[in-house]
């Protein structure tokens, strides 16, 4: 696989990613984005890099179970996400802290947005490619885009205020909605 080819199989695996964490920066108080941009680009490129190099150590023995549900997990964790900032968006109360920006929320987040790295990595198997470039690049595009995704959020937040929260939810059940229909139609 060609340098060309890893940057932009990188940047198509980021995308998810980058639209979450434009998500995670409108719901951030301004003295805490360089904090949240740090953690979310963190997770995100960190499970962008493991995630391939998962999948390449299964390789094919588990290939047809997992993409079996592969779509139904990320689908159900980025509509619940989704779901769950829109109804804290209605909310009366709505001085956030930095701690409403859980470890584990984004855990969670991480997860759902790299399970695509994941069968990505059980393809890069099957080309017989290595991994440590790939998961390299991957991981650093995928932090870089990230960490410019919350600050790019926040700015929209600033901008247009609590709806955009509402909005940023409804970006995450239609991405979830994307990873779903993309399996269950091709």
């Amino acid at each position: 696989m060609d340098a060309i080819t890893i940057i932009l199989f990188a940047v198509g695996l980021a995308m998810d990613a980058f639209a979450v964490s434009i998500a995670n920066g409108m719901n951030t108080p301004n003295n805490q984005r360089r904090k949240v941009a740090l953690l979310t680009a963190g997770f995100f490129g960190g499970f962008q890099m493991i995630m391939p190099a998962i999948g390449w150590l299964i390789g094919r023995s588990l290939q047809s179970i997992i993409m079996a549900v592969d779509h139904w997990i990320a689908f159900g964790l980025l509509v619940f996400i989704g779901a769950k900032m829109i109804y804290d968006s209605t909310k009366k109360e709505h001085n956030q802290k930095a701690s409403d920006l859980k470890l584990y929320t984004l855990l969670v987040l991480a997860v759902a947005t790299s399970i695509d790295a994941l069968m990505a990595g059980l393809s890069l198997a099957f080309l017989q490619t290595s991994i440590l470039m790939p998961i390299a690049v991957i991981g650093t595009v995928t932090f870089g885009l990230s960490f410019i995704g919350v600050y790019f959020g926040y700015n929209l937040g600033r901008f247009f205020g609590n709806r955009i929260k509402i909005a940023g939810g409804v970006v995450l059940i239609l991405i979830g909605l994307r990873i779903l229909l993309e399996h269950l139609l091709t």
